[in-house]
């Protein structure tokens, strides 16, 4: 399957996840992951275990990028 559709198939489930506001599909360390952005980085100790985003999904590592507060920007 491909990264494309494994995001797909994934989104809705790590859209669900605290602080998660965005899923893509990016790059790193020269390698193809999957991206889930979240307003910030916590401590997996500070989490439940279903609220850990998988360090892999279907093959495909997963990469946690806090990107902050998303807000539309004026035009």
């Amino acid at each position: 399957m491909s990264i494309e559709a494994v995001k797909m198939k994934h989104e809705e489930q790590l859209m669900r996840l605290p602080n998660v506001t965005g899923v893509g599909i990016g790059e790193r360390a020269g390698k193809t992951v999957i991206k889930v952005f979240v307003t910030r980085k916590v401590p997996e100790s500070a989490l439940r275990p279903q609220e850990i985003v998988p360090k892999s999904l279907e093959g495909y590592e997963t990469d946690v990028e806090e990107i902050g507060v998303v807000t539309a920007q004026p035009r």
